[in-house]
């Protein structure tokens, strides 16, 4: 589909991103800690079951061993989103997170922003459940969670400019109702024809419901939805030149190109 690549939406509220910059070091730490054990250690694998979302479990169908248990059966509506299966999952999901989620910690605020992620990511993990509540497969990544940011981030600014990597190698600066928009219709198209996928579409639906109905709510007083400013990303903004003086400076000797 498409890569975001880079915004200019400059914070407005906030100096800097601070639960942005540590929601993906969490996930990047986390996923260093999983990995360097390999994929399909022990260790990994009691980390995914253990900390997964497996709708079974929740929904009392099945039932964990008590050596697997390492949170109550609720937090992993949440503990699920910090778990990656490869570098693929973990980076496309941090680069939307790095990308849009400033912006949406600015329109929030830090604590608020942070309640707005995670109950995004339980909002995944509901929908999945409600959809696959007899599923033994734990569920994993930040998907639900980012895709709560990205249909935030379309209701407050639609029309900025984003650079993204159109099927890997076009870039293109677009409004990023464009991009953000077909990916939202294409998770609900998804969701209807690829019920049996591997990818639970339905955990992106859901974060991307709840992060459109709790924008409404957690935006500061005053910040506008479908903000009508466009901005173009900065590496396409061009400085507009001085005025040529009318009179050269007799002080400055002229040169070969002029002044």
């Amino acid at each position: 589909m498409f890569i975001p690549l880079h915004d200019s939406n400059d914070l407005k509220y906030i100096r800097l991103q601070w639960v942005t910059w540590s929601l993906i070091a969490i996930n990047v730490l986390v996923w260093v800690i999983t990995g360097l054990a390999g994929g399909d250690s022990e260790f990994s694998n009691a980390a995914v079951l253990g900390l997964g979302f497996i709708p079974s479990v929740v929904n009392d169908i099945a039932e964990l061993p008590a050596s697997m248990v390492l949170v109550p059966e609720d937090a992993t509506y949440v503990t699920y989103s910090f778990l990656h299966g490869n570098l693929l999952h973990l980076g496309s999901n941090m680069i939307f997170l790095w990308v849009f989620g400033d912006n949406v910690e600015d329109a929030m605020g830090h604590v608020r922003f942070l309640v707005f992620y995670l109950l995004c990511a339980a909002a995944g993990a509901f929908a999945h459940g409600l959809l696959l509540p007899d599923s033994q497969n734990p569920l994993i990544g930040a998907s639900g969670a980012v895709a709560g940011v990205i249909a935030a981030y379309l209701m407050l600014h639609p029309k900025v400019r984003v650079w993204v990597l159109v099927l890997g190698r076009i870039p293109l600066p677009l409004p990023a109702y464009i991009p953000l928009l077909f990916w939202v219709v294409f998770q609900f198209f998804m969701l209807v024809t690829d019920l049996g996928g591997e990818v639970s579409w339905a955990a992106h639906v859901g974060g991307i419901v709840a992060g459109a109905v709790l924008v409404l709510v957690f935006r500061r007083s005053g910040v506008p939805l479908f903000d009508r400013n466009i901005e173009s990303p900065k590496a396409v903004v061009h400085k507009t030149p001085h005025p040529v003086a009318e009179k050269s400076d007799a002080r400055t000797p002229p040169t070969r190109w002029g002044r």
